[in-house]
């Protein structure tokens, strides 16, 4: 689901497609989603009964960031005290989040150093009054991080425990370790985001459910997107509906890269609000490596490493004085309605691109002879920039001057001209597949199911090995948790990064696993 179309596809056992269909995103984003899976199920003639499974790839819970609506009223519990005081929790949220999270936060004594000694003992005396004052103030979910709990998480994980027992089983609590790695106030912000969004996507996924069932889908097993490109469970999602916030994206790489066979190379998705650059490493998407801001908050959990633009095909292009802007206002699903082409008043790259001749639009409200009065100089200049714009963020986003091939899909791909696809810098080919404007939700659709662990180990302790094998373990054990079958998941992708600075010889270790859904 994007913010001007939501896209619905039926794929048989062998990944072949059956059916896709495209539909106006709606104002409640929750409509157009069931929109969809009806018209796609009725259209496709597929029997209920013959549905494995259902994937959904959503932007419900970054929506609810961005917007600072529907989310639960959030504690932060911060164990590190007094190691921790200089920066406050939440003091680096933006003003307007914190108000609508309640701005409540605990700091108690406890946590660990960087070699895993432990600071102080643990407060439980403290974290039982901060819970008897969350109970006062209506708290409905709780973040906990403790300091370099990556290292040693015995902590939050007992804090947890008591949390549990003060708050009932009906306040979710989510542990810092669990979705970042070092860096306290960035791991912090990660945890707190993820348990104000546990309601968002409870009655997200419930109302799909319910859908499922309307639709006779009740038997087949529903699974969500998630930021790396791989799938997870509604029960895991549920525990960590962060890592839903950037699947849209990585779904659409996982999509381009299925479409053509490609390993390696760059995508670039072109939407009706935005164009989206991100770089394929085998087969999945490339994840940042630095700390990622989402809705005025850092983060440090894993993320597509992604550059956007405002550039998509609803962008509102304005001339003045000559100069000729692009975004990064759309008019998004309104464009059948603003559209000059469609009679409205608002010109937008579509526009440009049908009164150039080089692009269609298979829609009968569509009428390209109402651009026939358009400044063929400001068609032109504009045709250029968006040319200019998509050279510049292929170049940004790769890491070497090596030419690469480049998988252009998202309806709005239709700005782009043809005629420059073998004229751009540093780009060997430019693949524009069949089913170009479904890819996201092929991308969706065809995904295994994941699981990444992120952690510190002091090889003075334990060995190189032995540190290895035991974050190879907790990587499949994420993915089989996520909705893997045990006997498909395969190591995917390891890193191992040394920390100089730290006593103990100490290396931090990221693993990836992934595997095939397990019905």
């Amino acid at each position: 689901m994007g913010s001007t179309h939501t896209d619905a596809v039926v794929l048989n056992r062998s990944r072949s497609l059956v059916k896709a269909i495209k539909t106006t995103t709606t104002p409640d984003t929750t409509a157009g989603i069931l929109n969809a899976l009806k018209m796609v199920m009725a259209e496709s003639r597929v029997d209920p009964l013959s549905v494995r499974a259902v994937m959904l790839g959503t932007t419900h819970c970054l929506n609810a960031v961005i917007e600072r609506r529907r989310l639960a009223r959030t504690a932060a519990l911060r164990i590190g005290s007094p190691a921790t005081l200089a920066i406050k929790p939440l003091t680096t949220f933006p003003t307007d989040l914190r108000a609508a999270l309640g701005d409540i936060w605990y700091v108690v004594a406890g946590g660990h150093e960087y070699d895993g000694r432990e600071i102080a003992p643990l407060d439980e005396a403290a974290i039982r009054e901060a819970a008897a004052d969350m109970k006062a103030k209506g708290v409905e979910s709780v973040a906990v991080c403790s300091v370099f709990s990556p290292v040693d998480a015995s902590h939050e994980r007992r804090a947890a425990r008591i949390l549990t027992q003060e708050l009932g089983e009906g306040v979710p609590v989510t542990l810092s370790s669990e979705l970042a790695s070092i860096g306290l106030l960035e791991r912090e912000g990660a945890a707190v985001l993820n348990a104000c969004l546990v309601k968002v996507a409870r009655t997200a996924i419930e109302s799909f459910l319910q859908a499922m069932k309307e639709m006779g889908l009740a038997h087949a097993r529903l699974f969500m997107s998630q930021n790396d490109g791989t799938l997870m469970s509604v029960d895991y999602a549920l525990r960590y509906p962060i890592l839903t916030i950037a699947c849209g994206p990585t779904n659409s790489i996982r999509g381009a890269a299925y479409l053509v066979g490609l390993s390696d190379g760059v995508v670039v998705d072109i939407g009706g609000t935005t164009t989206l650059f991100g770089a394929i490493s085998k087969g999945f998407p490339r994840e940042s490596a630095i700390a990622v801001e989402i809705g005025g908050v850092r983060t440090n959990f894993r993320m597509p490493d992604l550059i956007s633009i405002g550039c998509g095909g609803g962008a509102i292009v304005r001339s003045e004085d000559g100069e000729v802007s692009i975004g990064p206002q759309s008019v998004g699903y309104r464009l059948s309605e603003e559209g000059m082409a469609w009679g409205g008043r608002t010109l937008t790259t579509t526009d440009v691109a049908l009164a150039a001749g080089y692009a269609s639009v298979d829609d009968p409200k569509c009428d390209p002879s109402k651009l026939a009065g358009l400044d063929r100089a400001l068609v032109r200049r504009v045709v250029e920039a968006v040319v200019h714009r998509v050279q510049e963020n292929i170049d940004r986003i790769k890491t070497s001057a090596e030419a690469v091939p480049v998988v252009l899909v998202g309806g709005g791909g239709i700005i782009v001209p043809p005629d420059v696809y073998g004229r751009l810098n540093g780009v060997s080919q430019v693949i524009r597949p069949d089913y170009f404007q479904y890819a996201n939700a092929i991308g969706a659709a065809i995904a295994q199911v994941g699981g990444t662990v992120d952690r510190v180990f002091s090889l003075e302790k334990i060995g190189r090995e032995e540190a290895l094998k035991q974050a190879k373990k907790m990587a499949i054990d994420e993915a089989v948790t996520a909705g893997a079958d045990p006997s498909t998941v395969q190591i995917t992708d390891i890193d191992e990064i040394p920390l100089a600075y730290l006593p103990g010889n100490a290396v931090r270790i990221r693993v990836k696993a992934s595997g095939s859904l397990a019905f």
